[in-house]
């Protein structure tokens, strides 16, 4: 047989023990129909508006501006 057809114990145990980590976040979406979207959606706004301003030099002026942006 070749090594590409055969799933290895190894990547059975990782793909089962990711499972098992994130379980109840899992469930919770078919549940309750909670998603992280909302957080995903303000961490990608936050990288693009680090990538406008091609990296941050000012942390105390980034954060000043997020706040105006954002709050």
């Amino acid at each position: 047989m070749k090594k590409t057809k055969l799933l290895k114990l190894n990547d059975f145990n990782t793909a089962a023990n990711s499972l098992k980590y994130h379980l109840e976040t899992i469930l919770n979406f078919f549940i309750k129909r909670h998603t992280n979207a909302n957080a995903e959606s303000f961490n990608s706004k936050i990288k693009l508006f680090r990538a406008n301003l091609r990296g941050v030099v000012d942390v105390k002026f980034f954060l000043f501006r997020m706040e105006k942006l954002f709050a």
